[in-house]
């Protein structure tokens, strides 16, 4: 089969690669129709997120079962299924408290050995373990690139934005594809107001679609707008979805007393955190990778009844054979979603 492979920082290649093969009897092997290239998978490229040459790279997908191990039951041969980006075992004492994202043996597609060495999806076919847990038939009438959000990025713009509260004011900073569902989530999450901010016009046209009040980063005073929205107060919820430490202090700045900071920005190494703001306003903070097994239940729902609507986010659809183009592409903000499709 073909894959997407990572070669070096600024390199990937679509390389042959063996079909996969059940391992375990809880494993299914699904034929992918659709699969993205998202933000995380930048920080792979760029070499902030270090993998082995020659790792089949992507963790968004979906496809048709084409195998599945005896103990696979929630799904079957022939289904139309979406997945989640990474897998938990869910027997283990964190998975038995619901917090998926966090398994004892959890396992992230496409992020190589230290994650648990599980290939990557932006392939012709994907290995899936923990079939039952990973996996979900895609509703009917959901089209292949809208289904795909469910699994990773949608699920993370929920997951930023469960702090918020029935009348609550927002801030969203940075408007990619986790930022703009964060918008929308916030906005389905019952938020009187949601300030997205980011410097790239396109993206702040998409977010004032989804009924945000669109401030652009450089050419306006973001914490002057957020203060003249909300009287001088600042947002209760701020939400990072860059993983940048200028967007994470921007975010402690344009917060109100008691107010959270949302953090899924992706952060792989050390920040300076402005200790003395976070303390003196009593902030809470609220940071990790997104719990999307625990939430993809309610995301797909919210999805299928088009409170969720992440379809206006993609803006390329490219072959697998161009995935050297689309992420030359990405890297240069010139795609807001990309997918690729074999």
């Amino acid at each position: 089969m073909h894959a997407v492979t990572f070669q070096a920082p600024g390199e990937v290649r679509v390389d042959e690669r063996p079909d996969p093969e059940l391992q375990a009897p809880d494993d299914a092997i699904v034929r992918i129709e659709a699969t993205g290239v998202c933000g995380s998978d930048l920080h792979i490229f760029h070499g902030r997120v270090a993998i082995e040459p020659g790792f089949t790279i992507g963790h968004e997908y979906v496809g048709t079962v084409v195998a599945a191990g005896d103990a696979v039951s929630s799904v079957a041969v022939g289904d139309r299924v979406l997945g989640c980006f990474q897998v938990a075992c869910a027997i283990c004492r964190a998975c038995r408290a619901g917090n998926f994202h966090k398994c004892e043996r959890s396992r992230t597609f496409g992020h190589g050995a230290a994650l648990g060495g599980l290939q990557g999806t932006q392939a012709e076919q994907a290995l899936v373990p923990h079939a039952n847990l990973t996996l979900r038939r895609v509703p009917d009438g959901m089209a292949s690139d809208v289904a795909l959000f469910a699994g990773d990025v949608m699920g993370t713009g929920y997951h930023a934005a469960e702090p918020v509260r029935p009348g609550d004011s927002v801030a969203v900073l940075g408007l990619g594809p986790v930022g703009l569902c964060a918008v929308q989530a916030a906005r389905a999450a019952g938020a009187a107001q949601v300030i997205a901010i980011d410097s790239v016009q396109a993206r702040l046209d998409v977010a004032r679609g989804f009924g945000a009040a669109a401030v652009h980063l450089t050419e306006e005073d973001p914490r002057a707008a957020v203060k003249a929205a909300t009287d001088g107060r600042g947002v209760d919820v701020a939400i990072d979805a860059v993983g940048d430490p200028r967007a994470l202090d921007l975010a402690i700045r344009v917060a109100a007393s008691c107010a959270t900071v949302s953090v899924v920005g992706v952060y792989a190494e050390r920040c300076e955190v402005h200790m003395g703001l976070v303390w003196i306003k009593a902030l809470k903070l609220h940071t990790g990778q997104a719990n999307v097994i625990g939430h993809l239940d309610r995301v797909l729902a919210l999805m299928s009844a088009g409170v969720l609507d992440p379809a206006p986010l993609v803006s390329h659809h490219m072959r697998l054979a161009d995935a050297p183009a689309a992420y030359e592409l990405y890297d240069r903000r010139e795609a807001l979603k990309i997918v690729l499709e074999p």
